[in-house]
């Protein structure tokens, strides 16, 4: 309501009035620059996690986001899924395999929690079994270490 009388106070000739209405104008835009930044910042952190935790986020991370961001996270992993599935041939190529490049192919892993039978491309089956420790290729375990099931033993 105080706006709205600056502003017809100002037409009707209040020219002091004219520096007030355009200093709050440019408060008001100041602030909206810094929300959409401030929003535009959490979108990256969150396009991050995708990369980082994969398709299926942590609850203590999903706690801390709105319905919105929640929305955009499942939308840019389908997205992902869908580009990914369009590159490499029929079976696609997994971009979030090797976030670094690594050392060796296989690696040595210690298994956290009772997961169950895990395929190798061979076609062989490992039992992965709480405190079980196995030598099995980088790309197939990446995933799994990322969720919490294996950990890399660096020996």
């Amino acid at each position: 309501r105080g706006s709205f009388s600056s502003r017809s106070e100002a037409k009707a000739g209040r020219t002091d009035l004219i520096f007030l209405i355009r200093f709050r104008h440019c408060c008001l835009l100041r602030n909206q620059r810094c929300l959409l930044a401030y929003l535009y910042d959490r979108l990256l952190r969150i396009r991050a996690l995708r990369w980082e935790y994969g398709s299926v986020l942590p609850n203590t991370v999903q706690f801390h986001m709105s319905a919105e961001e929640v929305e955009w996270f499942n939308q840019y992993k389908k997205s992902l899924a869908t580009y990914m599935r369009s590159v490499g041939g029929e079976e696609g190529l997994d971009l979030t395999q090797d976030l670094k490049p690594p050392k060796s192919l296989y690696i040595e892993v210690r298994c956290l929690r009772d997961y169950g039978e895990f395929e190798i491309d061979d076609g062989t089956t490992v039992l992965l079994k709480k405190n079980s420790q196995h030598f099995l290729p980088r790309w197939k375990c990446e995933q799994l270490i990322r969720q919490g099931v294996l950990e890399h033993i660096l020996s």
